[in-house]
């Protein structure tokens, strides 16, 4: 009986080794992540919205405006790559990306209920600096998640709107993601969540040539943006 578990032991150890070594000549670009230091290119969707505080303040006629962006808004990001390698875990990406986007603000009167709709177009040049910190790598595929601080440039803003956005913005950002290794490229799905830090809402509004829709401005005193950005990266 020991011999015939010796020998089942024997054959297991021997199973054990042939799969491991197949299993590593199926690894794709096994020293792709030693490299100092790579660049790519990104694709996706970005959500745009702003977090918005009411002043509560009543016009000569006693109205009071009250504004709100009820949704998230769709856009299309594109950007590149650049990665530095820090160590076996660590990388510092710099990652400026294009970032095409609008935000839906809906205005209520509180007495007569009279409402007002206007969209504000944001084109962001974004400039986001992250530590991607990855997992241990497993077979062909390998989590990691991201910190960073971000800054942005609106190159959307149009004067004379109902609601005008300053266009510098900055903030802090974290995300998650896989990689996972092709024969000749890493496909990368990527989720990030922007967090801005500054109050976008422009309150000098002498570019108005209608006096009368400084009311929408003059309703909210703080906005604070939000975005969520999902991606497919290509390195």
């Amino acid at each position: 009986m020991s011999k015939r578990i010796f020998t089942v032991i024997i054959g297991l150890a021997l199973l054990s080794s042939i799969l491991s070594a197949q299993t590593q000549k199926l690894r794709n670009q096994p020293y792709g992540d030693y490299k100092l230091y790579h660049f790519g290119i990104t694709v996706g969707l970005n959500f745009q919205n702003l977090l918005l505080t009411n002043s509560g303040s009543t016009e000569e006629n006693g109205n009071t405006w009250y504004g709100t962006i009820p949704n998230y808004s769709s856009g299309f990001t594109v950007g590149l790559i650049a990665d530095l390698y820090l160590n076996p875990f660590m990388n510092l990406r710099f990652t400026p990306m294009l970032c095409f986007g609008d935000k839906g603000f809906e205005f209520v009167e509180q007495t007569t209920k009279e409402n007002f709709k206007t969209n504000v177009r944001s084109n962001y040049l974004f400039f986001p600096l992250d530590l991607k910190i990855r997992s241990m790598r497993l077979n062909n595929y390998r989590p990691y998640v991201l910190a960073g601080v971000y800054s942005a440039v609106d190159m959307g803003r149009k004067k004379d709107d109902p609601m005008l956005l300053k266009q510098m913005d900055y903030g802090i950002s974290i995300g998650l993601g896989c990689d996972f290794y092709l024969s000749f490229v890493k496909v990368v799905p990527e989720i990030r969540f922007c967090f801005g830090l500054g109050n976008m809402l422009e309150k000098d509004r002498s570019d108005l040539t209608d006096p009368s829709k400084a009311k929408y401005s003059a309703a909210l005193s703080k906005g604070v943006s939000r975005m969520i950005i999902f991606t497919f990266n290509f390195e």
